[in-house]
This record gives C-alpha cells, structure tokens and sequence, in this order.
C-alpha cells in the first residue's frame, strides 16, 4: 500500500477543494478505512476499485460529497456495501446515528470489523434485505449510492424514512426517464449536482420526500 503520508496529502487535497472542515484526526481515520479495504479487497474482492489512491477519489470523496447536504439526525445508508458512504459518514458526522445495510454477509463481516477497529460508537452495520428490515425507530435519512433506480430505490426503502424525512440517491447523471418512471407517491424536491475533485464523471444528488401527490423536479 502507498504511504500513509501521500494518501492523506492527497485527502486533504480533496477535501480543500471541496471545502469540508473536516480534522486531522478523522483525516486519519479515512485513510485508516481505506487501508482495511484494500487489504480486504485482496481476498474478499469488495469494491473493483483497487488503488488506494483511486480509493479516496472514488470512494471516500465521492461519499463525503453528501456531507454539506446531510444534517444531524438518524441515518441509513442502503445498499451499504464495503461502507460506501455511510463509514466516511459516520466518521466525518460522529453526531449522527448511522446504520450500514446491505444482505451481503461477507461485505457487512468487513463492515463490523472496520467500526469495531475505529472505534464508531454511532454506526450499526445489518445484514438483511432492505424490504425486509423493520426497524424500532425510522429515520431522518434514507441514502443510497448507486444502490438502485430511483423508482426501486423508494419502493424498497421509503418504509424507513419518517414523516417529514428524505431519501437521498447518490446518482451519476439522472436519466429523466428515471424521474418519470418513479411512483405518484414520491416528490423529487431538487437534484444537487456535486463536483468530485478529479473525477470526470458527472455526479448528482437526489432528493425525495413521500407525499400524495405527484412526482416533479422543483
């Protein structure tokens, strides 16, 4: 693995750019996480991103691209993955409750063991099926990155989003037959679009409240 020094100049570079105060000391914690993940990923393959490098490009940035956008409150990341975004969330955001879903037990096994080594006392990884999960209490926001089709994307998960909470996609560009495609009982209330330092491709996030009217774009 490169230097621990070089990923976190390049971090901090990345995070400059995008204008996010967040400390040396989780700094450190992100590339930490990108350290278990590339050693995992040797044997477990979980992401297809293999450079760490790239891995803060693709993965930790391009996660933390939510967090200006993501007040305080109960958080679930769906279709979490190796951790993607709800471990930099959970990180960068130690005041919010996050849990990390994903019906990958091999991926949520890798998950634990990256709370348990840092420590994340506001992060509970689940492995089960979204449509399948009941939680005690619902939540503020429901976010998902590249998990699924808008239109999927609230029909499995909008049953854990609150009254008067969001869902939030983490999309490349959004098709607007996607838009169109979506339930009469979802309201896209803006599309965000996000600029990854170094990465070309265009990245957007979602918005959506349950209502009973229509789907529109504000």
């Amino acid at each position: 693995m490169i230097e621990k020094t070089l990923l976190i100049k390049l971090l901090q570079a990345g995070l400059k750019e995008m204008n996010l105060p967040i400390t040396e000391e989780i700094q450190v914690k992100l590339i930490d996480y990108v350290g278990f993940l590339f050693k995992w990923n040797l044997v477990h393959n979980l992401t297809a991103v293999r450079e760490p490098t790239e891995m803060i490009k693709r993965h930790l940035l391009d996660s933390l691209s939510l967090w200006p956008f993501l007040p305080v409150g109960r958080i679930i990341d769906v279709g979490t993955g190796a951790g993607l975004p709800g471990i930099p969330l959970a990180l960068s955001r130690p005041e919010s409750q996050i849990v990390l879903l994903d019906s990958n037990q091999k991926k949520i096994t890798f998950v634990r063991h990256v709370i348990l080594s840092l420590k994340l006392r506001n992060a509970t990884a689940i492995c089960t099926r979204v449509e399948k999960y009941r939680p005690d209490e619902q939540f503020d926001f429901v976010i998902s990155r590249a998990f699924a089709s808008l239109s999927e994307f609230v029909l499995l998960a909008s049953h854990l989003c609150k009254k008067n909470g969001k869902l939030i996609a983490m999309k490349g560009a959004i098709d607007p037959l996607e838009v169109a495609a979506m339930s009469a009982d979802f309201t896209i209330e803006k599309i965000e679009p996000v600029k990854v330092p170094e990465l070309s491709a265009s990245r957007s996030l979602a918005f959506i409240v349950i209502n009973n009217g229509g789907s529109s774009v504000k």
